[in-house]
């Protein structure tokens, strides 16, 4: 199967020069795969630097760098890279990402075993305050009227979603559903909202625990280039895109509006002005979201329902 690693990078020279060994250590296996760095509009500064970088690897692995002069977003600059690829799998890694060696092998015996394997995860040794979280498998609940999600523990092989930092994706079937979808710009929700659309449409999904990556989640660039406020207004933004746009489910729906002033009631008493800061810059998206929520109509086999975890 012939292999292309998207790398979206925004200011993260110093990553790439730090991670990419282990990547091409990752493909020495695969000589026809390619690395595709999609710099998202980094400083002049930064981009040269990257670009000195990997014009002086010595190695037979292609590496491909293709830029956005003005920063979109992840969604955008990972469907730059992935939506023009002729590869058979997608291998998506965050610029702080670091696989460990033969990571590929297990994730490559999944899709032969399953043609309607939409995409894979990896287990993440996530270096956080605490020290290592193993992260990778999500589980999803709905909860008071909103999709919740929270870390799953890593002996079990489904997931609610494949995080976007550190999976591999079947090229077709990524190009089918139109990559990520960019309404989520900057960043969050976009790599829930594509699991969920695949496995909404039928397809598999699966959390694999031999395929290990390293991720140093202190070193990455939100948190560098956002603030917390700003961070917590856009998750809250994209966690109303995602139900607005995705759950359609008659009962889902209603408990989502039903539920609403309550969550209002809630933020106003912890004095939460981002949940209205999101609210309303959602709103602001909704002729958008009704085009992508008739759009999907099509696609959807199963019911909301049937796609929450089970534990």
């Amino acid at each position: 199967m012939k292999i292309n690693v998207i790398i979206p990078n925004y200011n993260g020279a110093d990553l790439i020069s730090k991670n990419l060994p282990s990547v091409l250590d990752s493909l020495k296996d695969y000589s026809d795969s390619i690395i595709t760095i999609v710099d998202d509009g980094s400083e002049e500064k930064d981009y040269q630097k990257l670009k000195d970088f990997v014009s002086g690897l010595n190695n037979k692995i292609k590496i491909d760098l293709v830029r956005y002069e003005k920063n979109k977003g992840f969604s955008s600059a990972v469907n730059k890279g992935a939506l023009a690829s002729d590869a058979e799998l997608l291998v998506i890694l965050n610029s702080d990402v670091s696989p460990e060696e033969g990571f590929l092998a297990p994730v490559i015996k999944d899709f032969e075993e399953n043609d309607n394997l939409f995409g894979v995860g990896c287990l993440d040794k996530s270096e956080e305050e605490e020290g290592i979280v193993l992260r990778g498998r999500g589980v999803g609940f709905w909860k008071r009227g909103f999709v919740v999600h929270k870390k799953g523990e890593a002996d079990k092989s489904d997931t609610f979603w494949l995080s976007g930092g550190s999976s591999i994706i079947r090229a077709k079937l990524f190009k089918s559903f139109g990559g990520y979808d960019e309404i989520y710009n900057p960043f969050y929700w976009e790599d829930i909202d594509l699991s969920y659309r695949a496995r909404k449409a039928g397809y598999d999904i699966k959390f694999e625990n031999k395929s290990v990556v390293t991720h140093r989640h202190s070193e990455g660039s939100i948190r560098k280039h956002y603030s917390k406020s700003s961070i917590t207004k856009i998750s809250y933004r994209n966690q109303f895109i995602f139900v607005w746009k995705n759950i359609t489910d008659t009962v889902l729906i209603f408990s989502h509006f039903v539920f609403l002033p309550y969550h209002m009631l809630k933020a106003v008493l912890r004095f939460d002005l981002a949940f209205f800061e999101g609210l309303s810059l959602a709103v602001m998206r909704l002729p958008d979201i009704i085009k992508r929520r008739n759009k999907q109509k099509d696609e959807n086999l199963k019911k909301d329902f049937e796609l929450f975890s089970k534990e």
